[in-house]
């Protein structure tokens, strides 16, 4: 029988690749040293067979980035879909700082980024395309799904390997923020960054495996909002993220139709939207998340549940996206790769601990380790960092960040909407087009500094030189030698 076997076939090797993935961080210290999520080290395991070895069987890798493509939608829905915390178990001026904080991530990546990319064409690669430095923050902050999806959607301009190219950021960004997370934590321990009582809940984990032991409690993973012998919740749930991933495609469908009556610019936008379609599967979640309030049901969605949905969704995802890097195409762009991924792993070390120890006025340090894992990976690496010091999440810093990132994406909008705009400069000669996307970074950068000094207030600026100012009125932990 002549079915199609490509999608299960990439299912089943990403499958394997996990699973050996697995094995290994619960094996070898180094994984576990730094934290190394299964889903990175699976990616990268694909990383040379789907480049060098599957070809020679036939097996490619172009139904990977699909595969990521569509994944990033879904586990965009699966948050959407989240009920938020009760109204008592927030800080919305916390909330509202963890928006600040990684806006700052966004802007500063984006602005740098871009600049960089100017005196890179100006300089020694007169071909680099304009929107170049945007895959930085795409990849960095974004993660690998938007940095692909994007980056893919420049192609149809006649900017070749976008999506390789922003999926290279993405998995740099992996790399740093494990690294980085772990350096920041041993770090700051040694200067008193962290609370005593947190340091010794620290010193008592041990390694971290990756897989609970054998004896060991296991936490609840979700709840049954449905009885079994009618439909299983967790078939309810993901019917309800799979509904409305198709009604954001009839929307975007139906975009498509409408912008083609307008001609070929409404033709390009509309091939630009659905290179940014977890936005619009967002917003349809969150229309539908609005439905299910309105008609007073909203308890048969279970959040647990939607977080394993996003869970596999961005393992998956994060998986496949790294296998799907296309190493001829990042060879010929490594130097400038290279250049902004330093430059942007500077940045995060250097500004994420000081906006994060003086515009909170709680858990300082877990705050931080929280921005910068998904300022420079993903939210699954922001956590993974967060555990370290928190393991059973007994402070609200996850809380707080899951409310603040539906603020984060509503503010981020306008930015993502400019992404496409140094590609018309690149399309037609007008650096207009590239000028007005500096420009919207840099009014990121007025935004996030008018509101880190409402909120820091006379924190704001006090000891400039220090990377950390410490908890308010706390007496610092000595340094050690």
């Amino acid at each position: 029988m002549n079915f199609t076997w490509s999608l299960f076939v990439d299912l089943g090797v990403i499958s394997a690749a996990l699973i050996a993935a697995t094995l290994i961080r619960a094996k070898v210290r180094f994984f576990q040293r730094y934290l190394i999520p299964n889903a990175l080290t699976a990616g990268f395991i694909l990383l040379p067979l789907y480049n060098y070895v599957f070809p020679l069987v036939g097996i490619t890798s172009a139904g990977l980035g699909e595969l990521a493509y569509h994944l990033l939608s879904i586990s965009f829905v699966a948050m959407a879909l989240r009920k938020a915390p009760p109204r008592e178990a927030r800080g919305d001026s916390r909330i509202f700082a963890t928006s600040v904080a990684v806006l700052s991530q966004y802007a500063l990546q984006a602005a740098l980024g871009l600049l960089l990319t100017l005196v890179f064409i100006l300089t020694v690669m007169p071909q680099l395309y304009h929107s170049f430095g945007f895959l930085l923050p795409l990849g960095f902050v974004l993660g690998p799904g938007q940095a692909f999806a994007i980056g893919t959607g420049w192609e149809v301009s006649g900017i070749a390997g976008a999506g390789s190219v922003g999926l290279t950021f993405a998995a740099l960004g992996f790399i740093v923020s494990c690294f980085g997370g772990v350096f920041l934590i041993n770090y700051g321990i040694k200067r008193g960054w962290l609370e005593p009582r947190f340091v010794e809940v620290l010193k008592a984990q041990g390694i971290k495996s990756g897989v609970y032991a054998r004896d060991a409690a296991k936490p609840v993973g979700s709840n049954l909002t449905t009885e079994t012998e009618a439909i299983d919740s967790m078939t309810f749930n993901t019917a309800i993220v799979l509904l409305c991933y198709f009604a954001a495609y009839l929307f975007l469908q139906a975009m498509t139709g409408l912008l083609s009556l307008v001609g070929p610019l409404g033709q390009e936008l509309a091939v630009n939207l659905w290179g940014i379609s977890f936005i619009f599967a967002s917003l349809i979640g969150l229309l539908f998340k609005a439905i299910f309030f309105g008609l007073k049901v909203e308890y048969v969605l279970d959040n647990p549940t939607l977080n394993r949905i996003a869970g596999l969704s961005v393992d998956v995802m994060v998986a496949s996206a790294i296998a799907a890097i296309s190493v001829v195409v990042v060879s010929r762009l490594i130097v400038p790769i290279l250049v902004l991924s330093a430059v942007g792993t500077v940045v995060a070390l250097l500004t994420v601990p000081w906006i994060c120890s003086r515009i909170f006025g709680d858990h300082q340090f877990h705050r931080m380790l929280i921005v910068f894992g998904v300022s420079t990976g993903t939210l699954s690496t922001g956590l993974a960092l967060l555990r370290v010091v928190d393991p059973d999440f007994e402070t609200p810093v996850a809380s707080d960040y899951a409310y603040a990132s539906g603020i984060t994406f509503v503010l981020a909008i306008p930015f993502i909407l400019s992404i496409n705009l140094p590609v018309r400069a690149f399309v037609t000669g007008n650096m207009v087009f590239f000028w007005i996307a500096v420009a919207v970074s840099i009014g990121y950068l007025l935004f996030v500094l008018v509101s880190y000094i409402l909120l820091s207030r006379r924190r704001a600026f006090a000891r400039p030189a220090a990377i950390w100012l410490g908890q308010p009125g706390a007496v610092m932990a000595p340094r050690s030698a």
